[in-house]
């Protein structure tokens, strides 16, 4: 095959290639920093000719979704998202779109066994000598929608890193029905934010728990990249990588000759990621690097393949913590945050991992702004979870817990030593309060323990 007659065969304008879709279809945008912005606008413009247009996406760190801002009524298109960020929070908060619940690994099973694509539009980096396209920034379902697809449009962005994937996760140029070019916007960044003074001391609670020679997870937010901002300022050294989200912290801890993974019981030597999200200095590292590695979200956040690492340690944050140990990381009672995402995955394969460890981080109080420019303090740690709260972690898997004031571990405890464990690393003013809510829901045992 003459890969660059195939390419130019196929290449069609964004227009053109939004004619594919017809009423009743579902089209899928793929997940993550890869938005494709000119199919996205082109389907929009064809608002007036089309009914009962169902869209996947998620984690849009984009300024607009065409589609969406097009038809504010929703008579046309309907926006679903796997997993939302600031963006798609404000939409579902209008009523513009909805959340699809799933446990991340579970993403590209879903495409093969599950769910239909009509019409796959998917932004990818320029094609290589071997006819391939990089998925830029994001590998987690990508090949597994363009198996899907009955229909696969291709929008390059020449912007775009070409980042390593793994051998079978790349997508052909002969996979393709259509190619698109014209995109030439810069990859979105998410710079990490500033961290309070107690997020700091979480992160210096954490780092302590750490050895060398540990292998990374880094969730998504403020507090699990500050924890990878606090390591690279730390005496710890020989360390790896393996996480569903790769982010800032990561090249930091490269620069600095911390990020070697020469410990690691797989991949040795390279850094493995189902998406990155972070700045340009990220992506430009990213870009033909042989040192790391995408692969799709079923494979990174496999349970078996995250605990082939010893000293596997997963950080990531929560919401709420109820006194049995149930965490909320993804709603604030029926408002959706976020999502699921991978947090249950790496919880379970870093209990599996030898010396492993799974943290669930929150800071143990946050203000409630009352709309008059008053706020009151309230505690994340609550007697049970709220009305409409949704549990990402179940008591069962409740392990290693961090607040500013500790890290207890609730593996194998009973609910009156858990409630006692919780209790402890609550804020001091809420403490007694809890205590009385333990005794009434029975989960609370007079001891002669030192008081908190």
């Amino acid at each position: 095959m003459n890969f660059a007659q195939e390419y130019s065969r196929k290449l069609h304008t964004a227009e053109e290639a939004a004619l594919c879709v017809k009423p009743g279809d579902w089209v899928d945008y793929g997940l993550g920093t890869n938005y494709p912005e000119l199919l996205d606008r082109a389907l929009a413009a064809r608002k007036e000719e089309l009914y009962d247009i169902r869209i996947r996406g998620g984690l849009v760190i984009h300024p607009e979704i065409a589609v969406v801002e097009a038809d504010r009524e929703r008579d046309v298109f309907m926006y679903n998202s796997w997993h939302f960020v600031a963006y798609e929070r404000k939409l579902h908060d209008a009523n513009l779109c909805n959340y699809i619940p799933m446990t991340f690994r579970y993403l590209p099973h879903f495409y093969r066994k599950h769910i239909p694509v009509d019409v796959a539009f998917l932004a990818v980096s320029r094609m290589d000598d071997h006819g391939y396209f990089s998925c830029g920034l994001s590998c987690t379902a990508y090949k597994a929608v363009a198996e899907a697809a009955k229909t696969l449009v291709l929008e390059v962005n020449e912007r775009y890193p070409f980042s390593r994937t793994a051998e079978g996760h790349a997508i052909h140029i002969s996979e393709a029905d259509m190619i698109v070019e014209g995109a030439h916007r810069e990859p979105p960044e998410l710079p990490g934010k500033e961290p309070s003074p107690a997020e700091r001391e979480i992160g210096r609670r954490i780092v302590a728990e750490i050895e060398n020679g540990a292998v990374l997870q880094l969730g998504i937010g403020a507090l699990p990249e500050m924890v990878g901002n606090l390591i690279a300022e730390s005496d710890l050294r020989d360390l790896g990588c393996h996480t569903e989200m790769l982010s800032d912290s990561y090249l930091r801890l490269y620069r600095d000759g911390k990020l070697t993974n020469n410990s690691k019981g797989a991949h040795k030597g390279k850094s493995l990621f189902a998406l990155a999200l972070g700045t340009k200095d990220l992506y430009e590292w990213l870009d033909r690097n042989p040192e790391a590695c995408g692969y799709s979200v079923d494979y990174i956040n496999d349970p078996v393949n995250i605990a082939a690492n010893d000293k596997m340690i997963s950080v990531n944050s929560a919401v709420s913590l109820d006194l049995y140990g149930q965490t909320c990381a993804e709603s604030a009672g029926t408002r959706n945050i976020s999502g699921t995402g991978g947090q249950l995955d790496f919880l379970t394969g870093a209990f599996y991992s030898k010396g492993g460890k799974g943290f669930i981080c929150l800071t143990s109080t946050y203000k409630q702004h009352n709309g008059d420019g008053s706020f009151h303090v309230r505690s994340r740690i609550v007697p049970t979870m709220g009305c409409g709260d949704i549990v990402t972690d179940p008591r069962s898997q409740a392990f290693y817990i961090a607040t500013e004031y500790g890290i207890v571990n609730l593996a194998g405890l009973s609910t009156w030593e858990r409630a006692e464990k919780i209790i402890s690393i609550a804020h001091p003013d809420f403490r007694e309060e809890l205590i009385k809510n333990a005794e009434e829901q029975k989960i609370w045992r007079k001891s002669n323990r030192t008081p908190f």
